[in-house]
């Protein structure tokens, strides 16, 4: 028997109010996980006595290479506008899996902390390889530990939080 028109509306506006839940929790979380990021890694940079211009220079070589260098502040904002697309994007895949595994709601602090070295073993060993970069960045036992313990703090941790934040209790305990 097909669905009733009544059904089917009921069912489209469950659809609807799932969407609209999802995209502040999205955008919330991508856009703190961002800016905490970035301001570590700015604060970095300037540790190390570089530009953050630079920097964010060296993000947009993933999609320009070598050239990125030479593009200015246009170059560095190509870097700072990916680096929230890619935050924004694994808000939004941490969301949109924590609807099927509630786990990643009702324990945020350790299911951030274990996807925060998923993000950060994805970055580091499959999209920078594969980008304009083209190789592995080399590094220390040091810098390992440093972007690792900033991936939890500044990335898996506040996207975790964040989305439960957005999640009403009631969903938590959903399968």
């Amino acid at each position: 028997m097909p669905p009733s028109p009544e059904s089917a509306q009921a069912a489209s506006s469950g659809t609807d109010v799932a969407r609209v839940r999802a995209v502040p929790a999205i955008l919330n979380a991508g856009a703190v996980a961002g800016a905490l990021d970035i301001t570590a890694a700015s604060i970095q940079t300037w540790l190390a006595g570089r530009s953050p211009i630079r920097m964010l220079q060296g993000i947009a070589s993933g999609w320009l290479g070598k050239a990125s260098y030479n593009g200015g502040l246009l170059t560095a904002g190509l870097g700072f506008a990916s680096h929230f697309f890619f935050a924004t994007t694994w808000a939004a895949i941490y969301w949109f899996a924590s609807r099927r595994l509630p786990v990643l709601v009702r324990q945020a602090w350790i299911c951030g902390t274990v996807y925060a070295l998923v993000v950060y073993t994805v970055m580091y060993e499959v999209v920078i390889p594969l980008s304009a970069i083209h190789h592995r960045i080399p590094r220390t036992p040091q810098a390992v530990l440093t972007q690792v313990l900033i991936h939890i703090f500044c990335v898996g941790l506040p996207i975790a939080l964040i989305v439960r934040a957005h999640t009403p209790r009631r969903d938590t305990s959903a399968v």
